[in-house]
């Protein structure tokens, strides 16, 4: 079951897409230990509910997706208070990037740090013309934690991915389409729209050939050519044999939408 969480907003806004909303705009989203729990729990939630197609993960806070981690719990930290947190906030991050469905982020003003890692963990990025990205976390003596230097690298390539993190510049939507890792821009006030639109659209098709899509983008990244396409002919067998390919042949022959299976 869907539910709201200290920090995190959950809710339905269509039958099969799902909005997951960062809500601490007091702090413009600084993921605290509570939230990064809150995340964690919100995205098994999602990722268990087979009734959510597309998922759009969004920001209360009219000045920031999210500004990274929050320094300010940080800096009471001891080194053990630091260990502990660890497993936390990477349980939230990693809570994006493994939902077996599409999750659209949609950033307006600032995704620095951790923020900007949690739109680098969902699978498609649309930028509001406020949207603001950076990774400064070797400025403050750290490295990006929450899979930036692996999913910056892997979208834009190295060497864009290392001028990004070893400069710690800031890059607007307009750049940040250019390098790669937005998807869609939109003007202010329009980011939510554009993102619910793909979220529709998406969930209007077959859940298992979305699934299994993902699943086979996903493994086959890090793999060989040969070893790929052995992933994908294997989610290719679990949608050519399923209910969804025959109602979808069927929907295409007699011209008209299809009606999923449950």
């Amino acid at each position: 079951m869907l539910a709201d969480h200290p920090g995190v907003r959950v809710s339905r806004v269509g039958d099969h897409v799902a909005e997951l909303v960062l809500d601490r705009p007091e702090a413009m989203n600084a993921v605290s230990t509570q939230q990064a729990r809150s995340l964690a729990v919100a995205t098994t939630a999602l990722a268990a509910d087979r009734s959510v197609r597309a998922v759009l993960v969004t920001s209360s806070s009219p000045k920031a997706f999210c500004v990274g981690a929050d320094l300010k719990e940080r800096s009471s930290f001891t080194e053990a208070d630091l260990r502990a947190q660890r497993p936390v906030a990477r349980s939230a991050y990693r809570g994006f990037l493994d939902l077996p469905v599409p999750a659209i982020a949609v950033v307006a003003g600032y995704a620095l740090g951790g923020g900007f890692e949690i739109a680098l963990s969902c699978d498609l990025i649309v930028a509001e013309d406020s949207a603001v990205f950076a990774l400064p976390e070797v400025s403050v003596g750290v490295i990006p934690g929450g899979g930036g230097t692996a999913l910056l690298t892997r979208r834009v390539g190295w060497n864009r991915a290392a001028d990004l993190i070893f400069t710690c510049r800031r890059v607007d939507a307009a750049e940040g389409e250019r390098l790669g890792f937005v998807d869609r821009r939109a003007a202010a006030g329009a980011g939510r729209a554009v993102g619910l639109s793909m979220a529709d659209t998406i969930a209007g098709h077959s859940p298992v050939g979305v699934r299994s899509a993902k699943r086979a983008m996903r493994r086959g990244l890090s793999l060989d050519l040969a070893a790929a396409l052995e992933v994908e002919d294997a989610a290719w067998r679990a949608t050519a044999y399923s209910p969804d390919r025959i109602e979808g042949v069927a929907a295409f022959n007699q011209k008209r939408r299809p009606v999923w299976p449950d």
